[in-house]
């Protein structure tokens, strides 16, 4: 009885000081130094929740920590589109993760989720049960249907993840700690969970307010997260028993009826938004296009210009109120203003190839350069944008020049972004397809909207049921590349196993230039860029020339090593860039890149160096596992990289169907779910 008492009251100061500690800094994260605070206890919440004001601060509290780390490190690649680089793939748990290579010992990374989520729900629940005791009112109101919606986002992260996960309703302050279920409770079904928190927001979500900082939860961002929640909850998953060693299957819920209800309960809330006359899509603007002027002005923090369109996003900004956000998905950067920045996952270029010609969002969700120095080792340098292959296209919503200055390297002042209008239309098409058995006007229009954004809007859109869902999954695709969603959002569309098979197929036909890339240009001409090496520099992306032309290849392949003929290898090149219509200027300098080839092949180094580069072998900022190796099959011997396929490696190598769609519980060590409650059941096959 007393080790019980004592373990009980250590987790529960440890759930809940974060929050208290938390709720004296506002939400726009302009921040000090907070003082030391007092050890939590009851006497504390009771105060709290004696004025409307200091409640409304532990409500704020409850944003902090609600995406952590792993969610866009380790799930955030995966999904056919992101994926991991690091510098080795041996006992690399994020590069394992991204393969579904795990078991239950090498997710323990991932851990930190399953921690986060439940000290925001411990939160969340003490703030509920509190609010409910205060005097009626529209403001109370408001603050309980805001962490009603928080405690359903941590859940909805948890299942997403793992699948039935335990569930608990009250704070543990009010539990009973001679219950042996209060300290280890067990899985609660993924229905039972997600029909609550449905409707707790259904019941509660019309309380939000319309206006106000979308770094809170309004109206619109309620009603979309409502959506989105109960297209999960409505999807398949991977369904097992756990007191069978079979394995799972990836299945919806059985009761047809309530499936019907949940893509109802989708449908309205996402037609709430849609027609609410609060959101739209940012559109193009400032020499910018749309999808172009959304994300710098969001990485600028210039939310006036977002808002519309960035419905829900997580404050980060500030000593107190920042994360490693964007370190890893960027374009890499190697000294300089922005100091040095490994980028540590990749754009697949079966991802980077698939775009449309025309479709906006392809130069700003992945780039084909990185900033590096031009003269190494030089007391005074000057940094360039270096053009690179296919086995180094990176991450680019979130690139470090489009950014404000961070506050520390680890820390760099973005906002976590949670939810966007383009996904509730998206959403909203998804329903009425599904709903009416094939899309409806408002279907159409709604993923329309998307696509004339984007710059494709010319796109024949299917009139089947199946082909328009196959469109939405592309769309999402296309719209949704590095924020943290697509891997799941395949899971409960069940594609994932179709799109992984697709996507290594793609990879070997690109190696192979055989099927749909049988006449990918091989061979680009790079125009030679300096970086601004300001923090708000709008350069999208490198100019490029294609070549083809067997005459023009011959020329552009004849690179010298020599710097006398370096002046007339210019000279060869401007007439050929001319010719392609590209105005010439004095200074102007291009430089060919094999694309099939690695970075550091022996072709793309010395062409560097024709251009000016001292280091023309220069390692990039991005793991080396990738940039190191080439693309093509003959590049590599006439075998396919050891990245795309072999060796027991390569592409979604630990993939299994029905088995790691969901990860395992971690049961390596004290602090892993598994050993800290022996109540908790593995997932058969693990």
């Amino acid at each position: 009885m007393k080790n019980i008492s004592k373990t009980y009251r250590s987790i529960k100061k440890i759930l809940i000081l974060p929050s208290f500690i938390i709720a004296g800094i506002f939400i726009n994260s302009c921040s000090a130094d907070f003082l030391d605070q007092p050890a939590y206890n009851i006497t504390d919440t009771n105060t709290v929740f004696q004025s409307l004001d200091t409640a409304d601060l532990f409500v704020q509290g409850c944003y902090r920590g609600l995406v952590p780390t792993e969610m866009y490190y380790q799930l955030g690649a995966g999904d056919t589109v992101t994926h991991s680089s690091e510098d080795g793939s041996t006992n690399n748990s994020k590069y394992n993760i991204c393969n579904y290579q795990y078991d239950a010992y090498t997710p323990n990374t991932v851990t930190g989720i399953y921690a986060a989520m439940y000290s925001s729900i411990e939160k969340t629940n003490i703030a509920i049960t509190r609010l409910a005791l205060m005097e009626p009112s529209a403001k109370r109101n408001a603050l309980i249907a805001e962490v009603k919606a928080i405690r359903a986002f941590c859940y909805h992260n948890l299942i997403r993840v793992y699948g039935d996960v335990p569930a608990v309703w009250i704070p543990l302050e009010d539990a009973d700690p001679n219950d042996p279920n209060t300290l280890y409770p067990k899985r609660t079904s993924r229905d039972i969970i997600y029909d609550r928190v449905i409707a707790d927001m259904q019941e509660s979500v019309n309380d939000l307010p319309t206006t106000g900082t979308t770094e809170r939860l309004t109206k619109a961002a309620g009603n979309g997260l409502l959506a989105r929640i109960a297209l999960y909850a409505a999807g398949y998953s991977l369904r097992w028993d756990l007191n069978s060693p079979a394995p799972g299957t990836m299945s919806r819920r059985s009761d047809n009826s309530r499936v019907q209800q949940l893509y109802q309960i989708a449908d309205n809330a996402a037609a709430a938004v849609v027609n609410g006359g609060t959101a739209s899509l940012v559109q193009a603007q400032g020499g910018k296009s749309g999808f172009e002027a959304l994300w710098f002005n969001f990485d600028q923090r210039k939310f006036a210009v977002t808002n519309p369109e960035m419905l829900w996003h997580i404050a980060e900004y500030g000593a107190n109120t920042n994360s490693a956000f964007g370190v890893y998905a960027m374009e890499g950067s190697r000294g300089g203003t922005y100091g040095s920045r490994k980028a540590l996952q990749f754009i697949l270029p079966s991802y980077y190839l698939s775009f449309n010609q025309g479709d906006t969002r392809r130069d700003v969700s992945c780039t084909s350069y990185s900033i590096y120095f031009l003269n190494a080792g030089a007391a005074t340098d000057t940094w360039v944008n270096a053009g690179t292959t296919f086995s180094c296209i990176m991450s680019g919503k979130f690139r470090m020049g489009w950014c404000v200055a961070p506050q520390a390297a680890d820390a760099r002042n973005l906002n976590i972004p949670i939810l966007r209008y383009a996904d509730v239309l998206l959403m909203y098409a998804e329903t009425q397809n599904y709903l009416n058995g094939g899309p409806t006007a408002q279907a159409t229009a709604a993923l329309q909207q998307v696509r004339n954004r984007a710059g494709i809007g010319s796109l024949p859109i299917p009139s089947g049921q199946q082909a328009f869902e196959s469109a939405i999954v592309q769309e999402r695709k296309w719209e949704f590349a590095g924020e943290f969603n697509l891997r799941t959002d395949l899971i409960r569309m069940n594609r994932l196993a179709s799109e992984i098979d697709a996507t290594k197929q793609a990879m070997k036909n690109l190696s192979n230039k055989t099927g749909q890339y049988a006449n990918t240009p091989a061979l680009r001409l790079y125009k030679f860029e300096k970086n601004a090496q300001i923090y708000g520099d709008p350069f999208l992306a490198l100019k490029y020339i294609e070549i083809t032309n067997p005459a023009e290849i011959a020329i552009v392949q004849n690179v010298p090593t020599a710097a006398a003929n370096f002046a007339a290898y210019q000279t060869a090149l401007a007439s050929i860039v001319t010719a392609h219509g590209q105005t010439v200027v004095a200074g102007d300098k291009w430089y060919p890149t094999k694309m099939f080839e690695a970075y550091t092949s022996t072709f793309n180094g010395n062409a560097r160096k024709a251009v000016g580069f001292t280091g023309g072998f220069n390692a990039l900022q991005i793991g080396a596992i990738i940039y190191t190796k080439p693309t093509g099959s003959v590049e590599n011997g006439g075998t396919y990289p050891n990245w795309i396929e072999g060796g027991g490696d390569g592409l979604f190598y630990g993939f299994v169907p029905n088995k790691t769609e969901l990860l395992p519980f971690a049961a390596q060590s004290a602090g892993h779910p598994l050993v800290d409650n022996p109540n908790l059941t593995q997932l058969p096959g693990y």
